[in-house]
């Protein structure tokens, strides 16, 4: 493992170095598209009541929620008992812990991402159906966005607005006081579900 300027090499072969960095606009040029067409469908194709498109959009986005909280707790940190598991881990999480302000590797790359999207599609499609998965999906998809620029929001810059503040401060908590808590990046919901809020811990105020 090879450390530049703040920067953890992960591989290497330069071609999965490569593939393991990715630019913050990608997701956005990745998505973007996808969620247009599939709004596009559900109602122009489909002619989905408003109704019923609003019904699918909160689900949409409330099952993300519950989504990254998932993934976050019991995939990224993983508790793995074998080596090559120690590795995948750090590979697919532990990089970001050991350098969290690396601008290069605060969103999720694209392959991955492909790959995870689609099975995620296979799943919704089975339980939902079509046409209900198409914007079931799109405002799944505005979720997962939103996670990720969130996610580089509170590395990358110091918000203004009060919710900005406390979702720094929250997932910054998550990095250096409770890393076994905190599992929600652009919503605490789950975490108050769950009771995985771990403690609290305020600056001291000067006397």
């Amino acid at each position: 493992m090879d450390t530049r300027g703040g920067s953890v090499r992960l591989f290497e072969n330069d071609w999965l170095e490569r593939l393991s960095r990715v630019h913050p606009i990608t997701p956005l040029l990745l998505w973007a598209p996808v969620i247009v067409w599939l709004l596009w469908r559900a109602v122009v194709v489909h002619r989905m009541e408003p109704g019923v498109l609003v019904e699918l959009a909160v689900a949409g986005v409330v099952v993300w929620t519950l989504t990254e909280y998932v993934i976050h707790r019991f995939l990224f940190h993983h508790r793995a008992r074998s080596t090559v598991g120690a590795r995948l881990v750090f590979v697919v999480h532990g990089i970001h812990h050991a350098s969290p302000d690396d601008p290069m590797r605060l969103v999720m790359p694209p392959v991955p991402a492909i790959v995870a999207s689609a099975a995620f599609f296979a799943m919704f499609r089975a339980l939902l159906g079509s046409p209900s998965v198409e914007p079931f999906f799109a405002f799944f998809l505005m979720g997962y966005l939103a996670y990720d620029y969130v996610h580089l929001a509170v590395h990358r810059v110091h918000p203004r607005t009060r919710i900005g503040r406390f979702l720094r401060r929250w997932h910054m908590q998550h990095h250096h006081v409770t890393p076994e808590a905190r599992w929600g990046v652009s919503s605490p919901m789950w975490d108050h579900v769950f009771r995985t809020t771990g403690r609290t811990v305020t600056a001291a105020r000067p006397r």
